[in-house]
């Protein structure tokens, strides 16, 4: 509606109404000067001839104080202190409020709807407020144009929970194209072996990719003189390949290393959501063991990639990633076991190269093995896949034959970096 009272005075609307009374203007006219409707016109001029007097356009506007309920203000409150407290405590990670996760929180927790602005307005009201500084720009683009071509992956060690004093490793995988969140977990150590078997796990749920991202870890990548304090000249930076990559050899997938910080922090961004909301809710459900934590992260994973909008792509992770495959926008190739192997237990393991001695035997950490099937001075490749924390099932391998297969303690194989 046309506000008037900004564009004219009384004295401006009650002569053209007068003029139009006596019939020395047309009514179009009015409408024209004021800019109104007809219907609005006829509002004024029935409100002008029923009191010329106090006739007037000017009015007093009404401001409405919106009110919450009380318990719905009070778990808001609730939320924005344990924040603050996490904020404060040095050990952790969190360094500002998250508002976005605190709706969510009331959400679910609570099942209260509240809008952002609500919330943000309580927090600045009760000073949970702290203004953001300014951060330097970055590129937030999608750099492929299909799903599996290029697979991020990263670990990234911290203290989760304020419950636990020891920090645990999160082990993520997540496709750029689609931001489909593949493999997540929390472990209390990391190995070259937890990484082998995220490897396993994408590969054998989605199929093999074109390329993995990563960083420039030693158990991603061997460089010289940083992996080896003892090395002969001609040893040079990916000259020795990590088992990891070992393992990416065998299924004819890239690898792209991050070379500098920059780089790197494009592995590491896509992250930071899922990392700001499991310290949070670890911290409100006191978590004191691993096992509750990957409850909570397999919960995160599962909103972030069903439920939550990405902010690059404007679209939901799995959604986008469904849609890639049905457009056949996909580089992923079916999984399948390069000969001469046999098992995906061939694939997915750790590596060691002996020979064989004149008894037929091989030697691990001076314990000497006798492998069935095996000749004197043969070169034998060891593939080990650990079974738990005790065994391993050890298939030896020779010229392209599966010699033997035994299931060994792990203490034997101490040489294997699991």
């Amino acid at each position: 509606m046309v506000q008037l009272h900004k564009k004219f005075q009384d004295s401006e609307v009650k002569e053209l109404l007068r003029r139009y009374i006596v019939k020395e203007i047309k009514r179009k006219h009015v409408q024209q000067i004021l800019g109104i409707s007809k219907s609005y016109f006829f509002e004024l001029l029935s409100e002008y001839r029923s009191n010329p007097d106090t006739f007037s356009i000017q009015y007093e506007r009404t401001v409405k104080t919106r009110t919450i309920d009380p318990d719905i203000e009070k778990n808001i409150l609730k939320e924005l202190k344990l924040d603050k407290k996490l904020i404060a405590d040095k050990g952790m990670t969190l360094q500002s409020y998250n508002y976005s996760y605190i709706k969510d929180r009331l959400e679910t927790n609570y099942k209260q709807i509240v809008s952002l602005p609500t919330i943000i307005a309580r927090a600045k009201k009760y000073h949970f407020y702290d203004p953001q500084p300014k951060r330097k720009a970055h590129d937030r683009l999608v750099l492929t144009n299909h799903v599996g071509e290029l697979i991020q992956h990263d670990s990234s060690i911290h203290k989760w929970s304020p419950y636990v004093e020891e920090k645990w490793y999160l082990i993520t995988t997540i496709d750029d194209y689609s931001r489909f969140m593949f493999y997540a977990k929390l472990l209390d150590h990391e190995s070259v072996w937890v990484h082998i078997e995220a490897l396993e796990s994408v590969f054998l749920t989605y199929g093999l990719p074109l390329s993995y991202y990563v960083d420039c870890h030693s158990i991603f990548r061997f460089v010289r003189g940083r992996d080896e304090l003892h090395y002969e000249h001609h040893l040079f930076t990916d000259e020795t390949d990590p088992q990891w990559k070992q393992v990416l050899d065998d299924c004819n997938v890239n690898v792209t290393y991050a070379l500098s910080p920059q780089a790197k922090g494009k592995i590491e961004r896509p992250y930071r959501w899922l990392q700001d909301r499991l310290v949070r809710t670890c911290a409100r459900e006191h978590v004191i063991d691993i096992k509750h934590g990957n409850r909570i992260l397999n919960q995160e994973m599962n909103r972030y990639n069903y439920r939550q909008v990405h902010s690059t792509t404007g679209e939901i992770p799995y959604q986008r990633f469904q849609r890639a495959m049905k457009e056949k926008l996909s580089l992923f190739r079916v999984f399948s076991i390069k000969p001469p192997f046999l098992s995906t237990k061939d694939i997915f393991c750790l590596r060691l190269d002996r020979t064989a001695d004149a008894y037929r035997q091989i030697s691990i950490n001076n314990v000497h093995l006798k492998v069935n099937n095996l000749n004197p001075y043969e070169p034998v490749n060891l593939r080990v896949y650990p079974l738990n924390s005790t065994f391993s099932e050890v298939r030896f391998w020779s010229n392209g034959n599966l010699l033997d297969v035994q299931k060994l303690k792990n203490d034997i194989l101490k040489s294997v970096h699991f």
